[in-house]
């Protein structure tokens, strides 16, 4: 290679890097910018994950070759360690114990899919073998999001016999205002609060009615003389059809990729951005609001290093950041980084476990974790 190539190759390189730096200091800035006011660069936590990596590697690359270039990527890569730190589970893939120990609360989150009928693939009704699965996770809390009503009006509103057996007697069914399809079926009906314990207080706030986004739900809950607040929701969805999905597969292939069918992705992801950061916002009010200690958990759609992410967390802890590994996906297409399901606690409760069951059978998987509630002396 001639001196005057091998300096064109390497002004590119450094080129590159200096881009990416750009584009990963953008991302660092997303949790901090209201996705209402600029939903393009909200777009940036998405890459994360990869800008992060892709940052490393130039960092070694840099290192091994000893150059000064090896600090500007250090200086660059401080500003998103807290982002970092939220976007990965450092823990040991330990296996999840099914037995519960003593003052433990197990609480179990999971999109169905409206028992997997509008989920990508077969679209067939699984409740059967779901309901077997939540049973085995033993939880004395479920909170489903996109829960579908039997058909017949009689058994609206009632638990599931088989989940009835398995000791939840209480309920709260809220269900949803918006009427339309999804994939190939009916819109979700209505959030649930399913517990073993008996439910009080409990309360449905609706964002908007012309929102894909179910209610933000509450109910409390009393174990050893101390009360507990669950708070469980469904954010705004950005609404994928099929051609959607074939959209985003096509941008791998830019020749295949339609301008049209891009612009549609493009709208629809800018568009839940702008909903989900005035839901946000809201669930954020209800939390600080809470007299008492609260579990948080649903589908927020947006993943760790997000506006919604960090505003609905606050000084909440994230179950699967102190027992999870790696990147903790909960959403079954798309991207191996999609961690969009949550369980969040407050800080008094000490997080035991917390496991994600691979099961194909919503687009999203279950989440569970188990909480220490002994009374704190």
């Amino acid at each position: 290679m001639s001196p005057k190539i091998r300096k064109i190759a390497r002004y590119a390189f450094i080129g590159t890097n200096i881009l990416i730096i750009v584009f990963y200091l953008l991302a660092c800035l997303v949790p901090f910018l209201n996705p209402g006011k600029l939903p393009y660069i909200a777009l940036m936590g998405l890459a994360f994950p990869l800008l992060f990596f892709i940052s490393i590697a130039f960092l070694f690359y840099w290192l091994i070759r000893r150059s000064k270039w090896v600090f500007v990527c250090l200086v660059a890569l401080l500003p998103g360690w807290q982002q970092a730190s939220v976007s990965f589970g450092w823990h040991g893939s330990n296996s999840f114990i099914a037995e519960k120990k003593p003052e433990t609360l197990r609480v179990l989150s999971w999109n169905l899919s409206s028992w997997g009928e509008t989920a990508r693939g077969d679209r067939k009704n699984k409740m059967d073998t779901m309901v077997s699965i939540i049973k085995k996770a033993n939880a004395d809390v479920v909170c489903f999001q996109e829960y579908i009503f039997y058909k017949n009006k009689t058994y609206r509103d009632t638990i599931i016999p088989a989940l009835k057996e398995s000791g939840y007697q209480y309920a709260y069914f809220a269900k949803t205002n918006v009427l339309g399809r999804l994939y190939t079926t009916s819109f979700i009906t209505a959030i649930v609060i399913l517990s073993k314990y008996p439910l009080a207080d409990t309360s449905r706030v609706l964002y908007n009615e012309d929102n894909f986004g179910e209610p933000l739900v509450t109910a409390d809950i009393k174990i050893n003389n101390q009360t507990i607040r669950l708070i469980t929701t469904h954010l705004q969805s950005v609404r994928f059809a099929s051609n959607d999905y074939d959209a985003l597969h096509n941008l791998k292939e830019p020749v295949s990729a339609s301008i049209d069918q891009t612009r549609s992705v493009l709208w629809k992801i800018r568009h839940a951005y702008i909903k989900r950061s005035k839901q946000a916002n809201i669930v954020h009010d209800k939390i600080e609001a809470s007299p008492y200690p609260v579990i948080m958990c649903g589908d927020f759609n947006d993943v760790p290093n997000s506006y919604t992410y960090f505003t609905i967390k606050g000084n909440l802890q994230d179950a699967f950041l102190k027992k999870g590994s790696g990147f903790g996906r909960t959403f079954r297409f798309i991207s191996p980084t999609l961690r969009i399901d949550y369980i969040l606690a407050d800080k008094q409760f000490n997080v035991l476990q917390y496991d994600c069951f691979h099961v194909p059978f919503s687009d999203h998987y279950p989440i569970v974790a188990d909480f220490d509630i002994s009374e704190k002396k």
